[in-house]
């Protein structure tokens, strides 16, 4: 039966089945905004696309192959770009419409007043007064013209009524889509990987549990020796302009402050509001390039899936675009014209998180009525504007937005302070990622990579000519207090001026004058073997990066296996980079299982302590859907994370989003002061008891009976559960190659494998189109469980779907 036949009669059952509401994650509020049952939303059932569209760029042709993916040709760029923004809207314009409305504070304009403080953050923080900034130097560029046409062909499926399911329920149109709208897609990326207000949170641990407890578990560096650029890298580096200085990456400096007057000064109410917004826990990515010398083919290869939050649909959108001047297929995001991760002509690159420190936090003194701040021995004017936020079926509301010289102030239970991010400046990254696709060469891209502003990023690159490259892009801030060069990972006096980025205009054009120089950040030009995982990218680099890395569980998994397919003179083929993509080893177990029976052992434990230990000695130690012990070792995992901090930080009033790391539980001292009332040996032993009782009050018996597609949701959420993805049990863990966060629903939301100029492969989780009736909302979800990728080939078979032809539209 059709897809679309089958979807229309899950609808009619649940509109019968009256359904009032609908939730929007992250609100987890209940909607009541669906237009009357009168048949509206079957509108949507019989959208389709036209046999020919107008564009006035020029002609073009749209084909759409088995699997969803679009194919735009056309001999000049804006008339293929307005296509591409044709299609995007059609297969993804719910999807634009939401992710504007959050980023520009007009949620609760469609929602009511569920959403009034998320509008409110992201008002406060104006990330549309930065994409504003953005467009203003975009426009200017080769990329401008193209955004400008991918707004129109948005527009054009606006205007012509093509409008999703979604809208058809929520009962509203969505606005005219512009070209700030897409910069505005670029600010969003980057919060969502770059945002972090973790000096804020450690300030309060350090306050409330004290300094030692706070270095304990949330170290400035992690003691392992599997960094991105490890010693056994061998590549060559560009010459550095700036000196021989080095700042090691422990942290040390002074000035700032990180305990009791910095907690005091900002206070719990404004940190724990701020930690709702930051970066989703868990997101990071892998990705990894082995040279020709290692290859069957004797042609580098590529492999990449990045870690962020699983949705229906899924965050990424795949796309071909052929022109005069390139070939590119590959990974965008819905909003954004360009390939972002993908493969042209030439070559292939990918991007994993840096986990730089691109945010910092100032406190200031205030005059006593809270209306000045004083900065450069004077009292200052806040820089004012009204903003109203328009509320569904309430009064609309009046906000007045604050800014200093550094950037937005944010303010809860009168406690302030003030925001510097590097994307509050006019950023370039929309044209290097364009230059990316028409790159032709190593050299070329490395130029375009100078352009690539923000987020900071793990750039991993092969090209048909046998050469590899890996270069940590973005901007990263160099702070001073006294002319010495300090770390970020503290909250700064304002009003001292500490800690200032040289040459920065908040929200308008910047020098960039007080940045890491090009050539001394972190690289490695034709490396032979590189993998990125969120590690630490350098033991000693010349300049502060930052603190937010992941643990070295996957990095070091991922290096582990390329050494000994590289030691045993294995010629690797796409097949085994795909193979270690789906690696479900957890270096949990292999850390802390040793530790685990040896308690067992030396102690007089209960048979069912007993059992369950040797139930773990059996396991294979991989995370496997159908395993016993992976479900076990999970759930003590986390039982022993949570026994070991939450009676000091259900004292100090701190929740579960305070809690540490694994990599800091597991390497955590018996001597640390939280084992003070219990040992080390206690909590493990109370972490297995615990977990038996969940596991037996559950019902569970197998890892994937908990570790489930269940939290991978609609934006609609339980309350639409018709729109969301079959459950399915799933294997990984957070510490694995295959990554899936059960808790928070983070995973790989985009794989690929490539051999630049050969074969490449890639999946979605879920389908390339957000039409719940469409063939392709959910055609790819099986085989991403199984990692089983699809041809990703720059040719297609497709017959013509969408001809554009020449003409106003």
């Amino acid at each position: 039966m059709p897809a679309d036949t089958t979807r229309r009669g899950v609808l009619a059952g649940a509109l019968a089945a009256g359904i009032g509401g609908l939730t929007l994650t992250g609100a987890r509020e209940l909607l009541s905004q669906f237009a009357p049952l009168s048949g509206r939303a079957w509108n949507a059932a019989d959208r389709s696309l036209p046999e020919s569209v107008e564009n006035p760029y020029g002609e073009a042709s749209l084909r759409v192959d088995d699997h969803g993916v679009p194919h735009v040709e056309a001999d000049d760029e804006a008339a293929a770009y307005f296509a591409v923004g044709y299609v995007q809207a059609y297969d993804r314009l719910f999807q634009l419409d939401l992710q504007r409305r959050v980023m520009r504070g007009q949620l609760s304009e469609i929602v009511g007043e569920a959403t009034l403080e998320d509008d409110e953050f992201h008002v406060r923080m104006d990330f549309a007064g930065a994409a504003d900034a953005t467009w203003g130097v975009v426009a200017e560029t080769p990329a401008g013209e193209l955004v400008e046409a991918y707004a129109d062909g948005v527009n054009a499926v606006i205007e012509a009524g093509l409008l999703p399911l979604e809208f058809e329920l929520l009962g509203y149109e969505p606005r005219e889509w512009t070209p700030v709208d897409s910069m505005l897609m670029e600010k969003q990326i980057s919060w969502d990987l770059t945002g972090n207000f973790g000096e804020l949170r450690r300030a309060l641990v350090a306050d409330r549990l004290g300094e030692t407890v706070a270095d304990d578990l949330f170290p400035e560096r992690m003691d392992h020796d599997t960094p991105i650029l490890r010693d056994a890298v061998d590549a060559d580096r560009l010459e550095s302009a700036d000196g021989d200085s080095e700042n090691d990456d422990d942290g040390d400096g002074t000035g700032g402050t990180n305990g009791a007057d910095a907690a005091g000064s900002v206070g719990d109410g404004l940190t724990n509001w701020l930690s709702k917004y930051e970066s989703p826990t868990g997101v990071g990515s892998n990705s990894w390039v082995i040279s020709g010398a290692h290859t069957e083919s004797g042609n580098p290869i590529v492999a990449y899936d990045p870690h962020l939050t699983l949705m229906t649909p899924p965050l990424w959108y795949e796309q071909h675009v052929e022109t005069p001047e390139t070939s590119v297929r590959g990974a965008t995001f819905p909003g954004v014209p360009f390939v972002i991760a993908g493969t042209n002509d030439s070559g292939t690159w990918s991007f994993t998180n840096v986990g730089a420190d691109v945010l910092d936090c100032y406190r200031y003194d205030l005059d006593e009525a809270g209306e000045r701040y004083r900065y450069d021995d004077e009292w200052r004017e806040f820089d004012r504007e009204e903003r109203e936020l328009a509320v569904a079926g309430s009064e609309n509301r009046t906000i007045t937005i604050r800014k200093t010289v550094h950037g937005p102030v944010l303010e809860r239970e009168e406690r302030t302070v003030g925001v510097a991010w590097t994307g509050h400046t006019a950023t370039r990254t929309t044209e290097a990622i364009y230059e990316f696709g028409r790159s032709d060469g190593l050299e070329d891209l490395l130029e375009s990579t100078r352009k690539f502003d923000l987020p900071t990023q793990n750039l991993v690159y092969a090209d048909v000519d046998g050469r590899t490259l890996y270069y940590a892009t973005g901007k990263l801030p160099i702070r001073t207090i006294d002319d010495e060069e300090v770390p970020g990972n503290r909250i700064f006096d304002g009003s001292a001026g500490e800690g200032e980025w040289e040459g920065v205009t908040p929200f308008g054009e910047s020098s960039w004058d007080g940045f890491v120089p090009f050539e001394a950040k972190p690289h490695a030009i034709d490396p032979d073997v590189l993998a990125t995982a969120n590690q630490r990218v350098v033991d000693d680099p010349e300049h502060y990066v930052g603190v937010a890395y992941a643990s070295p569980y996957r990095g070091g998994r991922i290096y582990d296996r390329l050494d000994e397919a590289v030691e045993n003179g294995e010629g690797t083929d796409l097949e085994f980079h795909r193979q270690l993509q789906s690696d479900t080893r957890d270096g949990r177990a292999d850390q802390l299982l040793p530790e685990l029976f040896e308690i067992v052992e030396n102690r007089d434990v209960t048979d069912r302590l007993a059992d369950a230990a040797a139930t773990l000695e059996d396991w294979n130690r991989r995370m496997d859907r159908g395993e016993e012990g992976a479900l076990l070792f999970a759930q003590w995992m986390d039982q022993f994370r949570r026994l070991t901090v939450e009676p000091q930080f259900e004292e100090g009033d701190l929740d579960e989003s305070y809690y540490p790391g694994d990599w800091a539980v597991a390497t955590l001292s018996a001597d640390s002061d939280l084992y003070a009332d219990r040992s080390r040996e206690e909590t493990m032993l109370g972490a297995l008891e615990a977990a038996l009782d969940e596991i037996d009050d559950e019902g569970w018996e197998r890892y994937g009976d908990w570790n489930t597609t269940q939290p991978i949701e609609h934006p609609f959420g339980v309350e639409a559960a018709f729109l969301n993805f079959d459950e399915r049990p799933l294997d990984g863990s957070r510490a694995t190659v295959d990554n899936y966060r059960v808790g928070s629903a983070v995973g790989s939301s985009w794989r690929m494998v490539v051999e630049p100029g050969g074969e490449a492969t890639a999946i979605l989780p879920g389908g390339n189109s957000g039409d719940y009736f469409s063939a392709h909302y959910d055609d790819q979800f099986e085989r991403w469980i199984d990692n089983d990728q699809k041809p990703m080939g720059r040719e297609t078979d497709a017959e013509i779907t969408v001809e554009f032809t020449e003409g106003s539209s």
